[in-house]
């Protein structure tokens, strides 16, 4: 077996496990047949260590094997159903240690029930090949978890912004010029700046950036706005700022080579979010946003936008890293819907839930997303005239009661338009925290998360008849037409 291989060394470091449990031999007899130290022997089973041929002589002798049988490629019986697993080299690109989750302790898992635990993980392989989720989507799953896990917050960025303002005299009580972020980009980091840089390339029209590498060239897509224009600067100095090297060189993923490319454009995308709209100050606009007494149809998040410099996904994502952090209100979900007018489609493609799973959720399987939520009834009849249009709502969800205040911002781009919308469910941290709660204008409605899973039979927004409803109550019926026979 060659150590060239990725895993090479955790099937041997298994095989070692395997034969030393069978001998009934301790790491301290392993150890003094072997003359190798009991660490040494540890990290070899956990499949971070591969010995040298000389080590491996003395191991195959101390465990009634040959080196041959210790390096070959060829797992045991027990050990099959990880084969495909390991070839694949799924574990290597699992981003464990995001997690708090060391490799070896996964190999442990699998040591101890190989064919259980190995067939476990191939089934989940085996679902997401059937729902086609390629690695691109399974690292921004990663990422999000990530995301959640920590409540979007991460002090090392914030702390990199504000030392990155401190250092060059940012004022940080308004927006940030774009023009003040693209000198800085010249003058610290050597960049060369094309207004019109993708122009000339009309496949690359819904592309906001290309950067060089070689020639440490930004080219620009001209249609971008101002506020477009400035996150992107930021971003850019968040590469170069926190030292980002593995990185895509289009301002969007197109293409996904590993996970610490994902990692790194979320990293340098929230450098860039902390830089144009710094904590404190932010933090201060929230409070004030917070404590309106009354619903004012969106113009204070109107003039947040204004002032940042932002657009309302930018200022929508800034919030959720501050409002659990700094407000207490944990509970919530951030989305994006897209909405196509020509095929009359609506589709979530971004998503955040924080502290648990809220409603609505992303759909795999093309279900209709409810048109109650305001996220998806406020692109109805949207003005083309690129006009922001706000949006609020009191969404009691049907199944469970649950009550959320979803408020949204949308807008045309290009062909199609987007929503944005951030949903706080109402506990008593966030009644206590949100004055404007007590307005009796915001209008409240009863939601679902897909029309196939719904059971409100006689809703007019429906787009999909309940089928998954349908086909719990056959199985309801059949179950109890069983039961009936066979006299339980």
């Amino acid at each position: 077996m060659t150590t060239k291989l990725p895993y090479s060394k955790i099937i041997f470091g298994l095989k070692v496990h395997q034969l030393r449990e069978a001998l009934n031999l301790s790491f301290v007899e392993l150890a003094t047949l072997t003359g190798m130290s009991i660490s040494y022997l540890n990290e070899i089973e956990k499949g971070k260590k591969f010995p040298k041929q000389d080590k491996i002589v003395f191991l195959a002798k101390a465990l009634n094997t040959t080196p041959e049988n210790l390096e070959n490629a060829e797992l045991p019986k027990n050990l099959q159903p990880l084969d495909e697993l390991l070839r694949s080299n799924f574990l290597n690109e699992l981003p464990l240690d995001l997690f708090g989750i060391e490799l070896s302790k996964v190999i442990d898992m699998i040591a101890s029930a190989p064919s259980r635990v190995g067939a476990f993980i191939y089934t989940l392989v085996e679902l997401s090949r059937n729902y086609a989720l390629g690695e691109q989507n399974f690292y921004f799953a990663a990422l999000r978890s990530y995301l959640e896990l920590n409540n979007n917050y991460f002090e090392d960025l914030e702390t990199a912004a504000a030392q990155f303002i401190k250092d060059n005299y940012i004022p940080t009580n308004t927006g940030i010029p774009e023009i003040t972020l693209e000198n800085l980009l010249k003058e610290k980091f050597g960049y060369k700046i094309i207004p019109k840089g993708l122009d000339e390339f009309p496949a690359l029209k819904n592309i906001r950036a290309v950067f060089i590498k070689s020639k440490h060239r930004l080219l620009l897509n001209s249609r971008l706005t101002n506020s477009q224009r400035a996150f992107q600067f930021g971003k850019e100095l968040g590469f170069n700022v926190l030292k980002l090297k593995e990185r895509a060189y289009t301002a969007s993923l197109l293409k996904v080579n590993n996970f610490d490319e994902v990692l790194n454009h979320f990293k340098a995308g929230y450098f860039s979010a902390a830089l144009l709209m710094p904590r404190e100050t932010f933090c201060g606009d929230i409070q004030a946003f917070l404590n309106i007494e009354t619903w004012d149809k969106g113009d204070a998040i109107e003039k947040l936008i204004g002032k940042y410099n932002a657009t309302p996904e930018m200022l929508f994502q800034r919030m959720t890293n501050v409002l659990p952090k700094f407000f207490g209100l944990e509970k919530l979900f951030f989305l994006r819907i897209l909405f196509n007018p020509s095929h009359n489609k609506f589709e979530i493609d971004k998503d955040l839930h924080l502290s648990r799973k809220h409603h609505p959720q992303v759909s795999t399987l093309s279900e209709q997303n409810c048109h109650r939520w305001i996220s998806v009834d406020i692109l109805k009849n949207l003005d083309i005239n690129n006009t922001l249009r706000f949006g609020i709502q009191r969404s009691i969800y049907y199944k469970t009661g649950e009550e959320y205040l979803c408020f949204s911002v949308a807008k045309f781009s290009g062909e199609r338009a987007a929503s944005v919308t951030i949903g706080i469910l109402l506990d008593e941290v966030a009644k206590e925290k949100i004055k404007f709660l007590k307005d009796i204008s915001i209008p409240t409605r009863i939601v679902s998360n897909t029309c196939e899973r719904c059971d409100i039979l006689d809703c007019l927004e429906r787009q999909a008849p309940p089928r998954i409803v349908r086909r719990r109550e056959q199985r309801r019926e059949i179950n109890e037409a069983l039961d009936k026979i066979l006299g339980r």
